[in-house]
């Protein structure tokens, strides 16, 4: 089957230039992007992924604050993306629009709910673009796409035109392909000062986290552990197990604990009870903002979607405070053990990506196991980088860093420096397995 000139990444196309004439002084000047159709755009209707919500929503009168940061920056916007109904997917099928298609994995999903903007981005349609992030949503199409992802720390980012899906963990975060494309904009979306790049204190690798992974540890530590030696010294490299320490310094994951099987193969108990907070928290949020629509309407939702959106429907108060207390927990816990410049080194998914149209049973294990992995920054309010590491098995794989909430400079800066070295043993590692 041929292939659609824009992958199918884009639910509609067209220009809109920097609100003055590019300056060789403006930092993004030169560079296109797309949109995911999320963000409020002035004269067009914000679709949130499905037909339904489009035609019962008239065009934006505004658009969101983060697009016109990127524009005022000298960027050109060439259109909005596909994305996962309602944002409520990581996997990247949408019904309606169609899949958007996997540039390093054609047969694979893309992963979403930012599938189009990742895309775009792996396809060398556009030079970077905008998602948003709320469980995973820009990390896990990053990963499967093989590019860099950045969720930003929570709040770090204004989601004024951003249709929320859960304002506890929603994030708008950005893609890009290349390091310095993805800390420039990260610079005018965070409005980052000028400042030289800061050694890390540590860098910790949970020894737990790798095990969940379904191919071998060593082919994602081995490039990043190289890495670090040769810029920084071996000596601030540490090994930890993260869900014992999860499960010493957050009580309030006690009721969440006792539903959790302790089946040590396809979770970590203490960070699967995190997970449980977070969706009971998504869910709650969702309900809060979107039932009456969803009521009213009766929308045409895909059969993973429509179950999701079912799910919050039916969530009550109950535990919706104990989720606010693991909240609070959890970010002093991951701040004390990160201290200002530490790095926590995880998979950003256990697998490479799925195949196309995958038995939605066999996806729930999957999204119960990546949640372990997802809830980390989505719970803490980290700021969270993904980035490919290379192929294994012709398929795509990632690393993600995560910094303390307000270290997204450190954090964007880190990965520029480590870049090159990692693309250097990512080469050695995919001879070696």
């Amino acid at each position: 089957m041929a292939m659609a000139p824009d992958y199918g990444a884009f639910v509609s196309k067209f220009i809109l230039k920097p609100p003055s004439s590019p300056s060789p002084s403006l930092p993004l000047t030169g560079l296109t992007f797309a949109v995911k159709d999320i963000f409020d755009i002035e004269g067009h209707v914000t679709g949130f992924g499905n037909p339904d919500w489009a035609r019962t929503h008239v065009p934006a009168s505004s658009t969101a604050p983060a697009v016109l940061d990127v524009l005022k920056a000298g960027a050109t916007c060439v259109g909005k993306t596909v994305m996962d109904e309602m944002a409520y997917s990581i996997i990247g099928e949408n019904k309606h629009y169609g899949t958007p298609r996997n540039p390093c994995a054609p047969d694979r999903v893309p992963g979403g709910s930012s599938s189009g903007s990742a895309v775009a981005v792996g396809a060398m349609l556009v030079d970077f673009s905008l998602g948003t992030d709320t469980g995973g949503s820009v990390r896990v199409p990053a990963s499967y796409c093989g590019i860099l992802g950045f969720r930003p720390s929570h709040n770090a980012v204004s989601t004024v035109g951003v249709i929320p899906m859960a304002q506890s963990l929603d994030t708008v975060g950005w893609f890009a392909r290349e390091p310095s494309v993805l800390k420039q904009v990260g610079r005018v979306l965070l409005e980052l000062p000028d400042e030289d790049p800061v050694r890390p204190s540590q860098i910790i690798i949970p020894r737990d986290c790798f095990q969940l992974l379904g191919i071998p540890t060593e082919r994602l530590t081995q490039a990043l552990v190289r890495s670090v030696e040769k810029l920084h010294g071996g000596d601030i490299i540490k090994h930890s197990i993260l869900g014992d320490y999860v499960r010493d310094n957050v009580p309030a994951l006690s009721s969440f604990l006792s539903e959790i099987n302790e089946d040590h193969v396809n979770n970590i108990p203490s960070l699967a009870a995190l997970s449980s907070a977070r969706r009971l928290l998504q869910r709650y949020e969702f309900k809060n903002n979107h039932k009456e629509w969803v009521s009213a309407v009766n929308p045409d939702l895909g059969p993973g979607i429509s179950d999701h959106v079912r799910e919050a429907l039916q969530t009550t108060e109950e535990n919706i405070d104990v989720c606010w207390s693991v909240k609070k927990e959890f970010h002093a816990a991951l701040t004390s053990l990160l201290g200002d410049f530490g790095i926590l080194a995880i998979p950003t998914v256990p697998w490479p990506p799925p195949k196309l149209q995958t038995d939605s049973s066999a996806l729930e294990v999957f999204g119960a196991k990546a949640f372990n992995l997802l809830s980390i920054a989505g719970v803490s309010g980290f700021c969270q980088v993904s980035i490919p590491m290379g192929l294994h098995g012709n398929l795509p794989i990632s690393i993600s860093l995560l910094a303390k909430c307000g270290a997204d400079g450190f954090l964007l800066d880190l990965v520029e420096t480590l870049y090159e070295s990692l693309k250097e043993h990512i080469a050695i590692a995919e001879k070696s397995f």
